[in-house]
């Protein structure tokens, strides 16, 4: 009798472990299709896996990229991301806001380093090519303190490929409406110590126009959508010294151009160089060193004479260095310094050129009190040669893990973004309406940024829900036109510093996949900006209400057969926005123009054949939304649009 009940304990016993062992198994296997075990290192500049990073952190896959067929990063963050929204100026330049904070508040990165140039204060995200990347990172909120200027509203950093395998060959073509037509070309080879990565992508589009429905619009509206052509070219070569060393160099070119004018071609360049070294000296020690080189211009080809006129050059020149040590195998010291010289020529600036120095150095530290409470701090020092302007960030950072499966973040930082040579310096004649004049004794903007967050696992289910409050001082924008000496008839847009600005997010994400292949995701996002003093100005405020919705089915039929199934949307709310009644006469005041809600579906069919070839078939707006009239923040759509693709990888 004993000896029965001592084999029933030990068979129950047994089928108990080898039941929660299933169980593990299949909860790693979800937290690797959610990608919970990635490696990512833009929250705290060193690497952590999704899961375990104290700091928020946001990843957009390769896989995701593939999911939304997304050309450049505005069709990708705009798919992916609710809260985001990029809208036009009069001459169709891009600005992009992310939960409240304009383009020159969200630092873009491509592997950890700046970006030259801007168009309306934003970089030119056309040059943004997603043929090369692994997956992007996004870090919400302040991060000034580990990335200096520009981070007050967050990072977006992009992760490109690593050549690892002995050869790989990828090619794929894209065409659609009006012309457009999107080729990729990527090779990479790996012999012993060397691997060398080659990326090339061209776009193409032309111009058409739009139809403005109605005919008493509330503000300006456009007819003309202009296209362009681009071309880009990466190549990074990898060598190992040893296998605790490595040199990285990379080269990268990138020219668009525009068809605006019939006589003359705007055309828009970049020239790109690196060179980086890792040294891991220890188990314990880990030193890089850097530089990188920049130079982004504009400039006018006049057709008939066969010149080409520049009139805009930004180049930067950046050195670093990051050094970090870890003590009892989990606590991280970081310690980094910067360097760059930033040189500005612009047609429209004072004197048309400028330059400055910065220098910074930062320090964190990552106390990992034990498997559930990690806190993370960090400070650091910005110096700008021009003024002599300088500023100190903090950042605090914990995660808690209070019961299995439960992970709690919240955070604190502190913001700044340094006026910029064109914000201090500008003098700029806007099409006769008014000159735009810098304001040399601006502030830098600062900000105070708290973040809470709850992240919920289990499964292939995770939920998170993440709040967010902003207070901005000293907000750089323009002021109210004004005319010059008495009796002038000439107006003035002068930079100027604004009061307070407080802004309210709040963002709800759910994902969940399942052994039948269906999956989806969800995320909402709520904005609420709230203004001490206003002002009509060029930038749009952001949506209240946004939504992200993809669901998806994935089979594999055969070993060399397998489909896709893909069903994406976006929604936003309505907006109003405070404007002037005419450009051309300021005089006359200022109204509410309030835009309307919209939403935008995409469906993509994908066929996997024989491991190698793709074949995608997408429908752009599948409900066929056309705004009534096409204001500067409405979609660029006339409708339904129809694309066909090819992948090869070999």
């Amino acid at each position: 009798m004993m000896r029965r009940l001592l084999t029933s304990i030990l068979l129950i016993s047994t089928l108990t472990t080898l039941a929660q062992t299933k169980r593990d198994s299949i909860e790693a296997e979800w937290s690797k299709s959610l990608n919970l075990d990635e490696i990512v290192v833009t929250g705290t500049r060193t690497p952590k896996t999704l899961k375990d990073v104290p700091v928020l952190t946001r990843v957009i896959s390769r896989l995701d990229i593939e999911r939304t067929d997304a050309t450049n990063i505005q069709d990708l963050l705009q798919t992916e991301m609710p809260g985001v929204e990029f809208s036009y100026a009069m001459n169709q330049t891009v600005n992009m806001n992310i939960s409240g904070f304009a383009g020159q508040s969200v630092l873009i990165l491509v592997d950890g380093e700046r970006l030259a140039g801007e168009t309306m204060d934003n970089i030119d995200f056309t040059r943004l090519s997603m043929a090369d990347v692994e997956r992007i990172e996004i870090v919400r909120g302040a991060t000034s303190a580990l990335y200096g200027s520009n981070a007050a509203g967050g990072v977006v950093n992009i992760i490109t490929k690593n050549t690892k395998a002995p050869l790989t060959i990828h090619l794929d073509g894209r065409w659609g409406h009006h012309n457009e037509q999107r080729y990729n070309a990527s090779v990479g080879v790996t012999k012993g110590r060397v691997a060398n990565s080659f990326s090339f992508s061209s776009t193409s589009a032309d111009n058409y126009e739009v139809k403005n429905r109605g005919t008493e619009p509330q503000t300006s509206t456009f007819v003309n959508v202009y296209g362009d052509n681009t071309l880009n070219f990466a190549d990074r070569l990898r060598f190992d010294v040893s296998e605790k060393m490595h040199l990285t160099g990379r080269l990268g070119y990138f020219r668009r151009a525009m068809n605006r004018e019939e006589d003359s071609q705007e055309r828009y360049r970049d020239y790109q160089a690196g060179l980086k070294g890792d040294w891991q000296i220890s188990g314990n020690d880990y030193l890089e060193l850097s530089y990188n080189f920049d130079q982004y211009d504009k400039s006018d080809f006049l057709k008939i004479k066969r010149l080409d006129v520049r009139k805009y050059s930004n180049v930067q020149n950046s050195f670093r260095g990051l050094y970090n040590h870890t003590f009892r195998q989990t606590d991280i010291l970081t310690l980094g310094a910067d360097y760059m010289y930033d040189f500005l020529m612009n047609t429209n600036l004072e004197n048309e050129s400028r330059r400055q120095q910065s220098f910074d150095m930062f320090g964190q530290y990552d106390w990992k009190i034990d498997e559930k409470l990690e806190l993370v701090g960090a400070v650091r020092y910005d110096y700008f040669s021009d003024a002599s302007l300088s500023r100190v960030s903090p950042k605090l950072s914990v995660r808690w893990n209070p019961i299995k499966r439960f992970t709690l973040r919240s955070s604190y930082g502190m913001g700044f973004r340094a006026p910029t040579l064109k914000e201090k310096y500008y003098n700029f004649d806007m099409a006769g309406i008014w000159i735009v004049e810098g304001n040399p004794e601006l502030k830098p903007e600062t900000s105070h940024n708290f973040t809470l967050g709850a992240e919920y696992i289990k499964g292939g289910y995770s939920f998170t829900l993440t709040g967010n409050y902003n207070k901005v001082s000293n907000r750089i924008t323009t002021g109210l036109p004004h005319q010059g000496v008495s009796g002038s008839k000439q107006w003035y847009l002068d930079y100027i510093n604004l009061g307070d600005m407080n802004v309210y997010s709040m963002e709800a994400a759910m994902n969940a996949r399942w052994s039948n292949g269906f999956a989806v995701k969800m995320a909402y996002m709520f904005t609420h900006e709230d203004l001490a003093e206003s002002t009509a100005n060029q930038y749009m405020p952001a949506r209240k209400h946004s939504l992200t919705v993809r669901g998806e089915w994935d089979h594999q039929f055969t070993k060399t057969w397998g489909i896709n199934i893909n069903l994406s949307g976006r929604a936003l709310s309505s907006v109003k926005n405070e404007e002037y009644y005419d450009l051309g006469y300021p005089e006359k005041g200022t109204h509410e123009v309030s835009y309307p809600a919209y939403s935008l579906w995409k469906l993509q069919l994908t066929g996997r054949m024989k491991n190698w070839l793709k074949m995608t078939l997408t429908v752009d707006n599948i409900f066929n939304y056309r705004p009534e009239y096409y204001y500067y923040n409405a979609p660029l759509t006339e409708g339904t649009n129809v694309m066909f693709g090819v992948s090869i990888d070999l």
